[in-house]
């Protein structure tokens, strides 16, 4: 397949309208390390956005900042801690996963791969997703127009949300070629408390006491006993036990005071320990990325999306009858599960578990045969079915952008 890899604008624009002209398909790719998430892409051309590359603004005094699609997230979380700064959203740097090389703990991919698949790590639960923290953006719709939707301040960003719309979209609305993000200021110190050997059910208790108090709570996530010892973090690694993780930042007085007070509160379901500094920054790393603790390279991974009071139950009902791995992060909603290569990567009795609760799943990681004959995405309603052809014949009307990458036929 010929790749173009355009270092303007301009020139991804023209690409766009050759392709329409020549009623030719485009695979839009960044620096493809998400390539094998979603259904395989069946297009004529490709185009590569990696040289389309550059800061173009940044104002930490307004925690604003807008870059090139193709710039390496890791260009822009060294540019935002030189201000200690960084983006909220805490995106994951999933490279790993899908046998690339993973970074030295700086997300991998480029900031146009990380908005396209709406990537958010486990500060999502305080800080929201990467949409609520997308300003505006430019780009290439599938008439060959150029497109400049929202603003570099949160007072401009008005009408139709956009960037929402384009957020998550997974390359199948229209080429982005810059875009305007939100930073917030790192927290000054962080800690992690540990609360060992629960089960997923007294975890989610555990976890929901904490986001429950007043300690601002960033991050909460559990990991039975075989994960666990998986972990490079020390007193994880090493405990022998289930791990049950809460952590806040702050400034260092605060952090301190908050941390001895949240260990006091969860201090009736069992013993704690706190991480600190390196071991802090490790072990979320590794919840984050995921391949850290599913080492396995050939096996499934789904991601599953369930309302934090029924995760326990459905993260025990899948292992009990499956000979897989999970985790749960964001308080319980978000369960990562392993499972052995399968025809349909356990797709029939994960998407039944999850329908009982109003959840949904996506399979992350499976071989281009599952990929192709395994509704990859949470199947949609006729309503959202609907509205997502809808979206699809407004912003690209001739479905040259990643057809099918998302759902068969779009």
């Amino acid at each position: 397949m010929q790749t173009f890899v355009p270092e303007t604008a301009s020139e991804a624009a023209d690409v766009v309208r050759a392709a329409l002209s020549e009623n030719r398909s485009l695979e839009i790719t960044g620096a493809g390390s998400k390539r094998g998430w979603g259904r395989p892409v069946a297009a004529d051309l490709g185009l590569k956005l990696t040289a389309l590359s550059g800061i173009e603004l940044y104002e930490p005094e307004e925690l604003v900042l807008t870059a090139k699609a193709g710039t390496p997230i890791s260009e822009i979380e060294r540019l935002l801690a030189e201000k200690d700064q960084a983006l909220a959203f805490e995106p994951p740097d999933l490279s790993a996963l899908y046998g690339g090389e993973a970074g030295d703990g700086i997300p991998g991919g480029t900031l146009g791969g990380v908005i396209g698949c709406n990537l958010s790590g486990p500060a999502r639960i305080r800080s929201g997703a990467a949409r609520d923290h997308v300003l505006g953006f430019e780009a290439i719709g599938g008439r060959g127009e150029v497109i400049d939707s929202g603003g570099r301040v949160v007072k401009n960003v008005t009408g139709f949300d956009m960037p929402k719309a384009m957020a998550g979209s997974f390359g199948t609305l229209g080429v982005m070629t810059s875009i305007t993000v939100r930073a917030l200021p790192r927290a000054e110190k962080v800690r992690t408390v540990l609360i060992y050997g629960l089960d997923a059910a007294r975890a989610a208790d555990a976890m929901g006491a904490g986001l429950r108090s007043p300690h601002d709570i960033d991050g909460a996530a559990y990991l039975p006993e075989d994960l666990a010892a998986r972990s490079a973090a020390g007193y994880v690694a090493g405990a022998a036990a289930s791990v049950t993780a809460l952590r806040l930042g702050g400034p260092g007085p605060s952090a301190e005071a908050r941390c001895k007070a949240l260990r006091g509160l969860l201090a009736p379901f069992g013993d704690s320990e706190e991480l600190h500094g390196r071991n802090s920054h490790t072990f979320w790393r590794e919840i984050r990325d995921v391949a850290p603790l599913f080492t396995d390279p050939e096996s499934c991974i789904w991601r599953l999306s369930v309302a934090p009071a029924s995760g326990a139950a459905i993260l025990d009902g899948i292992l009990a009858k499956t000979d897989g791995h999970a985790y749960s992060d964001w308080g319980g909603g978000l369960i990562w599960l392993c499972l052995a290569p399968g025809d349909d990567a356990g797709a029939t009795a994960i998407r039944a578990a999850v329908a009982a609760c109003g959840g949904h799943a996506t399979l992350m990681r499976a071989a281009d045969a599952v990929r192709a004959a395994v509704p990859v995405f949470q199947p949609q309603d006729p309503v959202s079915a609907s509205l997502t052809t809808r979206l699809k014949e407004i912003f690209d009307p001739s479905g040259i952008f990643n057809p099918g990458r998302m759902y068969e036929g779009l």
